[in-house]
C-alpha cells in the first residue's frame, strides 16, 4: 500500500463530518485497516462489513469508531449489499479496503451532498502497481459508480461486483486510489482467487469454455491492452502488465472449462 500511505490529508478536527455512510467490505485485512479508517474521521458513519476475518480486523474495525457486521455475505457484492441495509444516510459511498479517497474526491463529495443533481455517480479510480501508476491498459480505464442513495443494491457476481444500473449517473472529478497488489506474488495468488470466482459466475449462467475461450480470447487480451490502448508505451512495465491482463484471462476460462467436464453426482441409490 505505498503509493497510498501518507498522501491524503486529513480535515481539521474541528470541521463538521459530512453526513455520508462509507461500507467496507472486509476479511483479513488488519495490515491496512487502521490507515483507512483514520483517512475516513471526516466520515459520519463507516460500517465494516466482514465475511469472517481470522486476524485482528473486527477488533481494530471497533476502535477506529466504526460499526461491525460480522460473519456478512459470502461474496464482496453481498457484504456490501448488508452494510448498506443498515445504513443511517442518505446517501452512501463504497469503499474497499485498499482504496483511499483523495483530497480532491473529498472536497467534491461535501459540495456534490449539499445538491445532488444525479441519482449516483462514478468515480475514476487510479491504480497502482509496484509502485507506479497504471496509466494505460484496462487499468487506466477503470470507472466504478461507487456514490448512490441506500435504497441501491449491489448485483450478486462474485467478481467485478458492480451497482445494479441507474439511469441517471454523474461522474466525479475526484479520484480514488487503488493499490490492490503488495507484490507480483499477491496478484498472482490473488488471480487465481478471482479467476476461480469469475469462472463459476460464467458456469452458473450455463456458459461453457469453447477453443477460442482457451485458445483465441486471452490473445485478443494481451494485444488490445498491450496496442490498442497503448501499454506498449511503458516499456517493460507495459509488457508485464498485458501478459498478466491476458494470463488472468486463460485462468478464468481454464477454471471454467474444468467445471464443464465435471461428472455430474449420481443420484443417491
Amino acid at each position: 500500500m505505498e503509493p497510498i500511505s501518507g498522501v491524503i490529508a486529513e480535515p481539521p478536527a474541528t470541521a463538521a463530518k459530512l453526513p455520508l455512510t462509507v461500507v467496507i467490505p472486509t476479511l483479513n485485512e488488519s495490515a491496512q485497516l487502521a490507515e483507512l479508517l483514520t483517512s475516513l474521521r471526516w466520515v459520519e458513519e463507516v460500517i465494516v462489513a466482514d465475511g469472517g476475518s481470522s486476524d485482528a480486523t473486527v477488533a481494530l474495525a471497533r476502535a477506529h469508531g466504526a460499526t461491525v457486521i460480522e460473519r456478512a455475505g459470502d461474496t464482496i457484492a453481498a457484504q456490501r449489499n448488508d452494510a448498506i441495509e443498515c445504513a443511517s444516510n442518505e446517501w452512501v459511498f463504497a469503499l474497499d479496503a485498499d482504496e483511499r479517497i483523495s483530497d480532491t474526491l473529498r472536497e467534491e463529495l461535501a459540495e456534490v451532498l449539499k445538491a445532488p443533481v444525479h441519482a449516483a455517480y462514478r468515480v475514476r479510480r487510479q491504480n497502482f502497481f509496484l509502485g507506479r501508476e497504471r496509466r494505460r491498459g484496462r487499468w487506466g480505464r477503470d470507472w466504478q459508480v461507487r456514490l448512490f442513495t441506500r435504497q441501491r443494491r449491489f448485483l450478486p457476481d462474485r467478481v467485478h461486483e458492480r451497482l445494479e444500473p441507474v439511469c441517471d449517473t454523474g461522474t466525479l472529478r475526484g479520484t480514488l486510489r487503488h493499490a490492490p497488489y503488495r507484490n507480483l506474488r499477491h496478484q498472482l495468488d490473488k488471480m487465481v482467487v478471482y479467476a476461480h470466482w469469475g469462472a463459476q459466475d460464467l458456469h452458473v449462467r450455463g456458459r461453457r469454455a469453447r477453443l477460442w475461450d482457451l485458445g483465441v480470447r486471452p490473445g485478443w487480451r494481451f494485444l488490445r491492452d498491450y496496442l490498442a490502448y497503448g501499454s506498449w508505451l511503458d516499456g517493460s512495465f507495459g509488457l508485464l502488465t498485458s501478459v498478466l491482463t491476458a494470463y488472468a484471462c486463460f485462468l478464468k476460462y481454464a477454471y471454467l472449462w474444468e467445471l464443464g467436464r465435471r461428472p455430474l453426482t449420481p443420484p443417491p441409490s
